[in-house]
């Protein structure tokens, strides 16, 4: 299927979701991923960028970031199917257990990453794990990507927001984000020009198991008391969702510094000497 139109179906997907809140949301939506994915690239060193290229050539980040969204319109049972949990985890609490067998974000994480370490593994088995690893990073910085195990991560919590039904999983997925009225870019540079050296520092953490954590504790604190979502609610969590943003794009960084760590470097041959004379 042409990309154009895998886009085109994603964008009226994402619309109707919006409007009736009937089916699970996509993780950040697609401005939000792209910002996280902007922002990481900025924070990449030379050998992930180089890593990064040798993989997805002349594909940037951002547009890594969505694909993974993109192509749950491809009727394929790997899409429709075995790929649906691995944009989300569920825990009752905040720390991270044991998964389901369908296997969820972590697993889904820890597999592709595998392959993008596996010198074996071909161009095409590493492109679609980059564009996964790129896509997760941003689900697991998504507070209700993190489900508590009862609505389906806010999906069944329906509420008013912008004076539209729709639920509260689609309010964070991309209603706050796309508030804004910002293009991803300029969203990413604004983010990035709002952090400061000292919050990378902080920020700079590889552990998916410590993002989930965070996760799960801010998700409880973002379900409203009143359904009928105005002005105050987004007030009280626009500064939750630029930090968890900021926070995804600098991990994402971090994590793709890691995951490359051990990039294997081929040997030198044997020394030349130079001739004089």
């Amino acid at each position: 299927m042409p990309r154009r139109f895998r886009l085109a179906i994603a964008a009226a997907a994402a619309a109707s979701l919006l409007t009736v809140g009937a089916a699970p949301a996509y993780g950040w939506g697609r401005t939000g991923h792209r910002v996280i994915a902007a922002i990481a690239d900025q924070n990449l060193s030379g050998l992930v960028r180089a890593n990064v290229r040798a993989i997805l050539g002349t594909e940037s980040l951002d547009e890594a970031a969505t694909w993974p969204d993109e192509m749950r319109s491809d009727p394929d049972p790997f899409w429709q199917k075995t790929a649906t949990p691995w944009h989300y985890v569920t825990i009752a609490g905040h720390e991270y257990d044991v998964a389901p067998p369908e296997g969820d974000a972590i697993t889904a994480l820890r597999r592709f990453t595998a392959i993008l370490r596996d010198p074996s593994a071909s161009l095409k088995d590493r492109q679609l794990a980059l564009r996964f690893v790129v896509h997760l990073v941003g689900d697991l910085h998504q507070p209700l990507h993190t489900g508590n195990g009862t609505d389906r991560g806010g999906n069944d919590v329906k509420v008013t927001f912008d004076g539209r039904p729709t639920n509260l999983h689609s309010v964070w997925d991309s209603g706050l984000v796309d508030e804004e009225q910002l293009s991803f870019s300029e969203y990413a540079a604004r983010l990035e020009r709002r952090t400061t050296p000292e919050q990378t520092l902080a920020w700079w953490d590889a552990n998916p198991l410590d993002w989930v954590r965070e996760s799960a504790a801010i998700r409880d604190t973002i379900y409203p008391k009143d359904p009928k979502l105005g002005w105050d609610y987004s007030y009280r969590m626009q500064p939750i969702v630029r930090q968890r943003l900021a926070q995804g794009g600098v991990r994402l960084a971090a994590y793709l510094d890691w995951v490359f760590a051990k990039a294997q470097v081929p040997e030198a041959g044997p020394a030349r000497t130079r001739r004089h004379g």
